[in-house]
C-alpha cells in the first residue's frame, strides 16, 4: 500500500477505534447505573467496556495497545460515564438502550479490528480474529463483571456470528479488489444488519438439541 493511503488507511482506523470506544463506554456505564453503582464504578465499567476489545486486539497482534500512547481514548471513556451517570435517570427503558448502542458498538468496532489487522499484513484467519476479537471482548467483560447473561452467548441470537458476517464479509471485499475503507464500511453495515436482524426479527443459528438416550 502506497504511503498516502496507508496514512489514510491508519486514520479512519484510527476514527473507528474513537467511536467503538464512545459507544461501548456508554453500554457500560448503562450497566453500571441498571447496579446502580458510584461514579468510580461508571468509570470502571465504561472504560473497562470501551478499552477492553481493542487491547486484546494489540496484545493478539504484537501491537502497542492503542490507548497507551493516546490516553484520550481513556478520557473519552470517563466523561461518557459521567454523561450516564447524570442522565440515566431520564432513560425509560435502559435494557433496550444498551442492546441498541452494543450493536452499535459491535457494528464499529469489528471493522476498527480487521482494519487493524489489514493494515499489520496479517493474513485472512487472523483478520477475521481480530474483529470478531475487538467487536465482543468488550462486551464481555462488561456483562461478566456487571452479572448480566453475556449478550455474546446469549441463546437465540446472533451477535459473535454478526461480528464473524461483517469481518469476512471485509475480507471477501478486499480480495475482490474493494478499497479497504469501503470494505470497512460495508464490514460495519453487514454486522449492524445481522444483528439488528436478529433483534427485530429473531434471526438465529440452530441450536444444539441433545437427543434423547436410547433404550
Amino acid at each position: 500500500m502506497k504511503p498516502d493511503l496507508a496514512g489514510a488507511m491508519s486514520g479512519f482506523v484510527l476514527a473507528l477505534d474513537y467511536a467503538s470506544v464512545l459507544v461501548f463506554a456508554l453500554t457500560g456505564a448503562l450497566v453500571a447505573s441498571r447496579k446502580q453503582l458510584d461514579p468510580v464504578g461508571f468509570i470502571f465499567m465504561a472504560a473497562m467496556t470501551a478499552v477492553g476489545g481493542g487491547t486484546v486486539r494489540d496484545l493478539v497482534l504484537g501491537r502497542e495497545v492503542f490507548w497507551v500512547s493516546r490516553p484520550g481514548f481513556v478520557l473519552l471513556a470517563v466523561a461518557a460515564a459521567f454523561l450516564v451517570f447524570w442522565t440515566a435517570h431520564l432513560v425509560e427503558s435502559r435494557y433496550r438502550w444498551l442492546l441498541w448502542l452494543d450493536a452499535m458498538a459491535l457494528s464499529v468496532a469489528v471493522p476498527a479490528g480487521v482494519g487493524a489487522a489489514l493494515a499489520g499484513g496479517f493474513g485472512p484467519v487472523i483478520v477475521v480474529i481480530a474483529g470478531v476479537v475487538t467487536g465482543s471482548f468488550g462486551g464481555l467483560m462488561r456483562d461478566v463483571v456487571g452479572n448480566e447473561v453475556p449478550l455474546v452467548l446469549k441463546r437465540g441470537e446472533l451477535y459473535l456470528t454478526a461480528a464473524f458476517g461483517g469481518a469476512l464479509l471485509a475480507l471477501i471485499l478486499t480480495g475482490l479488489g474493494m478499497p479497504r475503507p469501503a470494505a470497512l464500511i460495508a464490514c460495519g453495515a453487514g454486522t449492524f444488519l445481522l444483528r439488528a436482524g436478529s433483534m427485530l426479527f429473531g434471526w438465529s443459528l440452530p441450536a444444539y438439541r441433545p437427543r434423547p438416550p436410547r433404550t
